[in-house]
């Protein structure tokens, strides 16, 4: 079961460090106004001060050509005790290229906010394996430097989860949702994304009260780590609450049954307590997906009293969550209802 360290909560005039650790699109030119963007609403807005490291804004063709300074500058913000938190400015496909690199001790001996989601997925695990409770949430480029603002509901949840250290409590799903692609050029920054009404969780299946402590992320990134020394033992997965999501990539709904039938052969699933799926990239594959987790958890597997709670309000559609890794939740199938029953931060 996971155990890990929760890092000290941000305060206004606190000093955080910008990371590119997989795509470098921060720093090309055609996109460094999103990124100003972003870092601006972070400083206006939340009261920080955030700075860049060496290579966050060196650009994507040279950042791919360099995954050990994209994880030097990530050891570098963990070391440097004046940084109090680590942004992610956008996710990619490769930062696993990372892994030689990392010096797991000074994560460990240098607890901090980190946040991002999709292929910091791998970034979270590498958290993991230094004892830390890392956010699966927001990143520069997309929520923070959103168009004509950031949706309230993202702003809410990333301050409840990391500014406060009470509780964050009974999260509902927002109540309106898009999926939308504008294209990031300057000239659209003010062109507002076309919004849906959302329905609420879908309980899939399960009853009463369970808890347990989140683990998971973007299912795609997952596999890349698989085998690898980045990949926890079982007893990570005991008693968790797995929370999963696709990406813009859109995974035909086979592939789901294929990486579901692996957490199956390792035991994951059945010693997880339920699991918590995002909703699908633009709604795409709803029904698929859908059909895959029925057909291999419950149908294969057995596990017909194993909570799956659908629709949730997390990763590549927005607005979105925070989810501390290793915090407790609670999933209340008869209400409904999904919970994280302490803070993300001390």
């Amino acid at each position: 079961m996971l155990n890990l360290i929760k890092p000290q909560r941000l305060r206004k005039g606190d000093k955080v460090a910008a990371v590119s650790l997989s795509w470098g699109g921060a720093g090309d030119a055609d996109l460094r106004w999103r990124y100003d963007l972003g870092k601006k609403r972070l400083e206006e807005q939340f009261g920080l001060e955030v700075v860049e490291m060496p290579h966050t804004l060196k650009g994507s063709e040279y950042l791919y050509k360099h995954p050990e300074k994209r994880a030097e500058d990530f050891m570098k913000a963990f070391s440097d005790p004046s940084i109090k938190a680590i942004f992610s400015c956008i996710g990619g496909e490769e930062s696993i290229r990372m892994l030689p690199y990392i010096d797991f001790n000074i994560i460990r001996n240098n607890p901090k906010i980190f946040i991002g989601y999709s292929d910091s997925t791998i970034a979270h695990f590498m958290c993991i394996k230094g004892n830390l409770s890392s956010f699966y949430g927001p990143s520069i480029l997309a929520e923070f430097a959103e168009n004509i603002k950031i949706f309230d509901y993202t702003k809410y949840w990333f301050e409840k989860a990391l500014f406060k250290n009470s509780a964050i409590g009974n999260i509902p799903a927002a109540d309106m949702w898009t999926g939308e692609r504008i294209e990031w050029l300057e000239k659209n920054k003010n062109i507002a994304k076309t919004m849906k009404a959302n329905q609420e969780y879908e309980f899939i299946q399960g009853s009463g009260k369970v808890q347990g402590r989140l683990i998971g992320g973007c299912i795609e990134v997952l596999e890349m780590m698989k085998g690898t020394s980045l990949w926890p033992s079982i007893d990570a997965f005991k008693n968790s609450v797995l929370f999963f999501e696709t990406s813009e990539d859109m995974p035909e709904p086979t592939y789901i049954e294929y990486w579901l039938r692996n957490y199956g052969s390792q035991g994951i699933l059945q010693n997880a307590r339920a699991i918590l799926w995002g909703k699908p990239y633009q709604g795409k594959y709803y029904e698929e997906y859908k059909d895959a987790i029925i057909k291999v958890v419950i149908n294969e597997l057995g596990l017909t009293d194993f909570p799956i709670i659908y629709n949730m309000t997390f990763g590549h559609n927005q607005p979105m969550m925070c989810l501390p890794y290793g915090a407790l939740a609670e999933i209340n199938c008869d209400k409904q209802t999904f919970s994280i029953l302490e803070s993300g931060v001390i």
